[in-house]
């Protein structure tokens, strides 16, 4: 499903952009190698865990935004969007192995995602979370060999509210809960959280628009509205104004994402893709990536599609690609106290 009622395309393409670039934050962690420490712990942003095993692991079980909201109450649109972990196995006829050579390109068993969304208009408003369990295979060249994937049934609920707070304004709230079926953990298992990724949604998002309607910015808020904004709760997660920079604390739109952001953040136009990695530089990454062996790039390769995207990416910029990352100016300020 997509949003209604859509303000000028190219806003919602920076929305969507950074969305994007948040959604993954964390997916891979450089050097993109299935062996990496770093790896060794994923799914570290957004996780909304189930109720019947989030205390024992010290997971939360939902995710609250609260954001202040002028215009009609059904001029809204929320969309939830998660990573849904998938487990991805190698099988050699039939049975499944660790890693395989196919055709010259190598696989290895290890997990990736598919993105899930979950759209609901007006407030209040509630949506049931119910996504069966499935697999799909595919086949590897020669005919014998496959990739299998497969995901767990996840089901959970979105509710949004609407409290007036001011005339023409709403203290809007989106409660986020998992309520899957999933082992619980033994006390103190080493691999619990990672055994139980796959029936969290991971990081999660919420996207709320308006098309007539304009929200206010939490962090610099209206000096009329400051104590009502100060009042919101915001629970794993924080909303920041997006799209369109109007320069008086509203907009359209809100990005609520676990990863920290200011008002109106984008993603900078240098930026050759999504390296998921958004909180480093782009340019130390790229270099990092060209740096690295021939055996880590083949291992990097076979870990994970998306890894194999970064490096194909980073292998085509050229050198004025290169420099462009080099760092830019964005604009100029007058510093405070100098003469204008």
């Amino acid at each position: 499903m997509t949003l209604t009622d859509q303000p000028h395309p190219a806003v919602l393409s920076d929305v969507e952009k950074i969305t994007r670039t948040c959604l993954y934050e964390g997916y891979l962690l450089w050097p993109y190698r299935r062996s990496a420490l770093k790896n060794a712990k994923r799914w570290t942003f957004g996780g909304v865990f189930p109720a019947a095993c989030a205390d024992a692991l010290g997971e939360p079980a939902t995710m609250s935004t609260q954001v202040l909201h002028e215009g009609p109450a059904d001029d809204l649109t929320v969309r939830v969007r998660f990573l849904h972990v998938v487990d991805r196995t190698v099988t050699r006829d039939g049975r499944a192995v660790d890693e395989l050579t196919v055709a010259g390109e190598r696989y290895v068993s290890w997990q990736e995602v598919t993105e899930r969304e979950v759209v609901l208009t007006g407030a209040p408003a509630t949506a049931a979370v119910d996504i069966p369990e499935g697999t799909a295979t595919e086949e590897l060249p020669g005919a014998t060999a496959c990739l299998v994937r497969a995901w767990r049934r996840l089901t959970g609920t979105v509710e949004v509210t609407a409290d007036p707070v001011a005339d023409g304004v709403r203290r809007l709230t989106v409660r986020i809960t998992n309520t899957t079926a999933c082992p619980v953990p033994e006390p103190g298992a080493r691999h619990a959280r990672e055994a139980a990724a796959p029936y969290a949604f991971v990081s999660t998002h919420t996207v709320l628009h308006s098309g007539s309607g304009r929200f206010v910015s939490l962090l610099d808020p209206p000096a009329a509205l400051r104590e009502h904004a100060a009042a919101c709760r915001n629970e794993g997660t924080w909303p920041v104004l997006v799209g369109a920079d109007a320069g008086d604390g509203r907009a359209h739109a809100v990005l609520s994402s676990p990863v920290t952001l200011y008002d109106f953040p984008r993603v900078a136009p240098e930026s050759p893709g999504d390296l998921f990695d958004g909180t480093e530089i782009d340019q130390l990454l790229v270099l990092s990536v060209l740096s690295m062996t021939e055996e880590e790039r083949a291992e990097a390769r076979a870990s994970d599609p998306r890894a194999r995207e970064i490096l194909d990416r980073c292998a085509g910029l050229g050198t004025d690609d290169l420099m462009n990352l080099h760092g830019t100016i964005r604009e100029f300020r007058t510093a405070p106290g100098e003469g204008r």
